[in-house]
């Protein structure tokens, strides 16, 4: 498959049955992303099931429980292809039982399609302390999907349908949400749709003349559209650092009768060819990629952003796991290392933090417990004194700690490349510039507990993070010399000193 057109990844985040899957599958089938015949097939099953409402989210939600629960469990990555771009779409689980599950799929991602219903009571449910719209948001942001798309879903079920006065109530608070996480609104494109019925997806609706269309303004200049598929090819395609070495983390690895061994994961930096030697870290195995796939063509090289899969040579699945990194065995290849320097950042966090506190810490696809060796400077929230050294640091303050892994973890050299990173329930990560000591950055990455083949399926819930005035992430000028950890709570009830 050679490509013509820029690859994008696409993220559609929000609370659980806010049609997230129907809106996604519907697009997808629109666009050509799936033949006729498949999604008849799909229909049907649907039907036969009694869940023929959800014939469009049978599209994403392959998974058998998904089916019979009618909700999204793991991550849904399909592909389709706009006037402008080659999109992988990729819907993530909205219950709050999968968030680990979103957060795998999130950190891949160029932009944000946050959905949220109009619905009456929805989207209050949706936007309220317990709801999954406030949480699913932040995290995006802190994973550094700067680029978001606000879906203003079934809009068909408002009373009277297709209100003008109730699209405006959500936005209006949607926007002020946004704002104090640190998205700016005036480069959102907000888009009253309906899933269902094909409002505003790929046409303008004539159930809603009372819309102009949506227009976002940024420094790379202005855009406007009336659709959702317009508002996808306005997002600002990102940059590939295709000169770094390369990265790729795994996200899953699959045996496949008659091929072997074929991990499959999203390119982070430099290029993947067939011939290749790499390092899987931290398992130390060697080997040579036999060939490179992407949905699923060959392709003679893959650069930053795509989602590939790749055959490599007399390596046992059992060999490389959900969460190892490959690398260039011969440009700066992926290493171990005993641990990194991160700076805390406290978001609603209602136990202590000192020095052994054990959190589980999300890099990418991989999944560790760590532990705060000790926490050495203070950053005082806004509400406490800068001169008053703090043993436990308060909401919105923060402190510099060692951070090590329960078991090996695994570091890189890199100058520029953001790597980002979050745990739940307890840590929020993003990627610094450098680390401590030698002037390179070490960034941890662990297999993580999933077995082999099967999906993630972690029933932990992540607590609701308060509404923060401001991201306190902002305030950190000197970030970029560490890893910025941001935790936030748990419940009250709960052990904080734990390991995996």
């Amino acid at each position: 498959m050679e490509k013509e057109k820029t690859h994008i990844n696409i993220v559609v985040i929000g609370h659980v049955d806010l049609g997230k899957s129907t809106t996604t599958g519907h697009l997808i089938y629109k666009c050509g992303g799936i033949h006729k015949r498949t999604f008849e097939k799909f229909k049907k099953e649907a039907a036969e099931m009694g869940k023929g409402l959800f014939k469009y989210a049978w599209v994403l939600d392959k998974l058998k429980a998904e089916r019979e629960c009618g909700i999204t469990i793991d991550i849904s990555l399909w592909k389709f292809e706009t006037s402008k771009y080659y999109v992988t779409i990729i819907d993530a689980p909205g219950h709050r039982d999968f968030i680990k599950n979103m957060i795998t799929g999130t950190s891949q991602d160029d932009c944000a399609v946050l959905m949220v219903a109009a619905g009456v009571g929805e989207f209050e449910a949706a936007i309220s302390k317990n709801g999954q719209t406030r949480e699913h948001t932040l995290l995006a942001y802190t994973l550094s999907v700067k680029q978001l798309i606000v879906g203003v879903n079934k809009m068909d079920s408002t009373e009277p349908p297709y209100s003008q006065k109730r699209y405006e109530e959500i936005i209006k608070e949607v926007s002020t949400y946004i704002k104090k996480i640190g998205y700016n609104p005036d480069t959102v494109a907000f888009v009253p749709i309906s899933g269902w019925n094909g409002d505003n997806m790929l046409e303008p609706s004539a159930n809603m003349p009372w819309f102009k269309g949506w227009k976002v303004t940024r420094k790379d200049g202005s855009a406007s559209g009336t659709t959702l598929l317009e508002a996808l090819d306005c997002i600002l395609p990102p940059t590939r650092p295709t000169d770094k070495p390369l990265c790729l983390p795994l996200q899953d690895v699959y045996k496949i009768g008659g091929i072997g061994t074929v991990p499959v994961g999203r390119m982070e930096t430099g290029v993947l060819k067939s011939d290749k030697v790499v390092t899987f870290a931290p398992v130390n195995v060697t080997t040579e990629v036999k060939s490179v796939e992407m949905h699923p063509e060959a392709l003679s090289e893959a650069l930053p952003g795509d989602n590939v899969g790749f055959n490599v040579k007399n390596v046992s699945v059992k060999d490389v796991r959900h969460g190892s990194v490959a690398g260039d065995s011969k440009n700066d290849p992926p290493m171990e290392a005993a641990g990194f320097t991160a700076q805390v950042i406290i978001l609603n966090h209602q136990g202590q933090i000192s020095a052994g506190y054990a959190p589980v810490l999300d890099c990418h696809t991989a999944h560790i417990a760590c532990k705060f060796a000790e926490l050495k400077s203070n950053h005082p929230a806004p509400s406490q004194s800068s001169d008053t050294e703090q043993q436990s640091p308060t909401n919105g303050g923060g402190k510099v700690a060692p951070v090590q892994p329960s078991e090996e973890g695994l570091a890189r050299k890199i100058e520029e490349n953001k790597i980002d990173a979050m745990n739940v329930p307890k840590v929020q990560t993003k990627n610094s510039s450098h680390g401590p000591g030698d002037g390179r950055n070490k960034d941890h990455w662990k297999e993580s507990d999933r077995k082999e083949g099967k999906k993630d399926q972690d029933s932990r819930s992540a607590p609701e993070p308060k509404k923060p005035e401001v991201n306190p992430a902002s305030k950190f000028s000197s970030a970029s010399k560490y890893a910025v950890l941001s935790l936030y709570g748990e419940d009250e009830n709960e052990g904080e000193y734990y390991t995996e």
